[in-house]
């Protein structure tokens, strides 16, 4: 399998607001791909999430795939949270609906039917990491298509 290193990232003027996602895929081979994208009503979680399912969508066959994010709310979910929201009917512990679960609907689909491997890793957002900052400029790049 071809190796991937992946990193997203979501931004949001107001919450919600105007909004955007950024990623960018680095391949073994040292070429890269970036990605951005925005909606005019959003929130910043909706783009965070938004960023990851178009990354993992771009990959055109199974990969192994290191994913990098700062956002806590998508590592927790995907990795902790989602296995007992299915269970439970897409209710969260309190019995309520989880937010949006249309994104973590299509985010479970990717994981579970594209073929890849993923390493889930957090990073700190904002504190230098390059792969990270280059996310988050077009996250915010994002953010200007999204007021279009």
């Amino acid at each position: 399998m071809n190796k991937v290193v992946i990193y997203t990232d979501g931004a949001c003027k107001g919450n919600p607001g105007p909004g955007g996602w950024g990623a960018i895929l680095r391949s073994e081979d040292g070429s890269e791909k970036e990605l951005c994208g925005g909606e005019p009503g959003t929130t910043n979680n909706r783009m965070e999430m938004l960023a990851v399912i178009e990354a993992l969508s771009a990959l055109k066959r199974p990969c192994h795939v290191t994913l990098n994010v700062d956002s806590q709310y998508v590592l927790k979910g995907i990795t902790e949270w989602l296995p007992g929201w299915k269970a439970k009917g897409w209710r969260t512990a309190a019995k309520q609906p989880v937010k949006n679960v249309d994104l973590w609907q299509r985010l479970d689909a990717l994981v579970a039917g594209g073929g890849h491997t993923i390493d889930w890793r957090w990073v700190r957002g904002h504190n230098g990491d390059p792969g990270n900052e280059r996310a988050d400029g077009l996250a915010n790049r994002g953010v200007d298509l999204g007021r279009l």
